[in-house]
């Protein structure tokens, strides 16, 4: 069994132990065995393999030839919001988008707590990681993320408690604090062009929905030209499908260690694969470029940028002062 760590650089038998409480590598199999056949009646060997990431925890295990996935957090203060997670994403697999659906224990719980630990299993989906390079795959998760966001507008239960999934501030608020709180890497250009879009863009927008929250690279599985598992919805949140589009359309290359950002055309084969699906109001396809701008200027590194992150900006910003002066070029009808 290998025991890695997600993304951080921390020495893993390490954090296992003193994060985790963990002795070794043998006492964290037992104990995902042991949980394994307590709570889904399920009866393996020691994990291939356990990742560590902040407070949560994977463990990859086999019975037969079904491979399944063990998520857990040490994180109480997350349990309620996991649960919610667990509900929504099993409710998505029904209606067959390509998700990660909980398996339910033998009690029912799609989500459970063991002694302050809450967990759930689910299946492993073969796939490899979105490549940004195969337009194919670009445009497939451009159309999977719009099907997820028609299926979360009408999420049919009750909503959470407002603390558990709070409803974001208006949207030119956010951006307006942003630019007042006086980023470091923000150039008086940028703060210029920003802002004089900002005074642009509509307040009306559609309402506010369920949104992924965590969609890139990272937590998008693809087979072919085709995406076959979105992961990871713990970042599930309130927001305009706009934002969650931008937003992801400018971190869409980012994986675990490696956090860069991608070209215009992969953001547009990204916006017109969404567009094939939803069909984008004219105030949200007014927003796009204040939102991408601004996500582009807010992941510029105040310090090293081994992966260009400035670079990018300064593009975006060349293309966002482009279009206030001539109007927009491309982004194309759907």
């Amino acid at each position: 069994m290998t025991i890695e760590m997600l993304w951080e650089q921390d020495e893993p038998d390490e954090v296992l132990r003193d994060r985790f409480g963990f002795a070794d590598a043998a006492a964290v199999g037992d104990w995902v065995v042991s949980m394994l056949e307590r709570h889904w009646d399920i009866r393996v060997a020691s994990p291939e393999r356990v990742v560590l990431s902040d407070r949560n925890a994977l463990a990859w295990v086999r019975r037969g030839d079904e491979r399944l996935l063990l998520k857990w957090s040490f994180a109480p203060e997350r349990s309620e919001r996991l649960a919610f997670v667990a509900q929504v994403t099993a409710w998505l697999g029904t209606l067959g988008l390509p998700v990660s659906a909980p398996v339910p224990a033998t009690a029912g719980d799609l989500q459970l707590t063991d002694e302050g630990v809450s967990m759930s299993l689910q299946h492993v989906i073969d796939g490899s990681h979105l490549d940004v390079e195969d337009a194919a795959q670009v445009g497939s998760a451009g159309a999977t993320l719009a099907r997820l966001h028609e299926a979360l507008r009408s999420w049919p239960a009750q909503d959470p408690r407002p603390e558990v999934l709070a409803v974001p501030t208006p949207l030119t608020e956010q951006v307006t604090d942003w630019i007042a709180s006086d980023p470091p890497t923000l150039s008086l250009r940028a703060r210029d062009v920003l802002g004089r879009l900002l005074e642009r863009a509509p307040t009306a927008l559609p309402p506010v929905q369920l949104v992924q929250g965590d969609y890139r690279a990272a937590n998008i599985l693809c087979a072919g030209g085709v995406v076959v598992g979105v992961l990871d919805f713990e970042e599930l949140r309130v927001d305009h499908r706009i934002v969650e589009l931008a937003r992801s359309a400018v971190l869409l290359g980012t994986l675990f260690r490696d956090w860069g950002p991608v070209s215009e055309s992969v953001r547009q084969r990204f916006l017109d694969g969404y567009r094939t699906v939803a069909v984008l109001t004219e105030e949200e396809l007014r927003w796009w470029p204040v939102l991408v701008l601004w996500y582009s200027l807010a992941l510029v590194p105040p310090s090293d940028d081994p992966t260009g992150w400035g670079r990018a900006a300064v593009e975006v910003l060349g293309h966002a002062a482009r279009e206030q002066r001539t109007g927009p070029t491309s982004r194309r009808s759907g």
